[in-house]
């Protein structure tokens, strides 16, 4: 992802957000840094577990660890909550951490996302924005593969029953009311498609890549495989 030696990043998007903050998060400790991982939005307490460091407060997160960080303040027996944007500007301004990645945004598991207005939460210090998509859009029902179907419609102008092609899914990725419009001036942006399992989903991935790519504001596109 060409992350450098530190940065605030912050994943949008739809399928694939969660799998990218922990891979990260595990491969960025694995190589000396610290990192601290947490969401704006909510996530499944389920997910966080393993060799995850639990933080509950900033000063503990801001301390060095040879594991992946995770702040979680606070949530229920299901969901877990994180810290709100700015006070996650103010913990990578004033604090000696490497990374802190957040996932900001939620899309009820779909692989494709098209935001309301008061989505994604991405803090506004944040030096790279990933927005994920999940290639098994490709070929899905545009309300099966979308979290926010009228949005993506409005977005698209296609129906909610229109099998999407790699085409609608850069489309709706690219929308000037979409995740685009959130990413800080300063900030990288990436597209992540994820789910790259076989050649035709490796077609379908390129495909899109090289659509959103001719966006000005997109600096790159990459493709991840599945999780073996």
């Amino acid at each position: 992802m060409g992350l450098g030696e530190r940065g605030l990043v912050a994943l949008v998007g739809g399928g694939g957000k969660s799998t990218l903050l922990f891979q990260l998060g595990r491969e960025l400790a694995a190589d000396g840094k610290h990192v601290v991982l947490t969401t704006t939005t909510k996530m499944g307490r389920d997910q966080v577990a393993g060799d995850l460091q639990i933080c509950e407060t900033a000063e503990c997160a801001a301390r060095p660890s040879s594991r992946p960080i995770m702040l979680v303040t606070g949530g229920d027996s299901h969901k877990i909550t994180g810290p709100q944007p700015e006070d996650l500007d103010r913990l990578f301004a004033e604090s000696a951490l490497d990374f802190l990645i957040v996932e900001a945004d939620g899309a009820h598991g779909r692989p494709l996302k098209a935001p309301a207005d008061h989505e994604p939460v991405v803090p506004s210090k944040s030096t790279t924005v990933v927005i994920a998509i999940g290639v098994d859009a490709v070929g899905m029902r545009l309300d099966e593969a979308s979290h926010r179907v009228e949005r993506a419609t409005a977005f698209s102008g296609l129906g909610p029953d229109h099998l999407l092609t790699a085409a609608d899914c850069a489309a709706i990725l690219v929308h000037p009311a979409g995740a685009l419009r959130t990413a800080p001036e300063a900030a990288r942006v990436l597209v992540a498609i994820t789910k790259v399992s076989s050649p035709d989903r490796q077609e379908a991935a390129e495909e899109i890549a090289i659509r959103v790519v001719e966006h000005p504001r997109v600096d790159e596109a990459i493709l991840i495989p599945d999780q073996p």
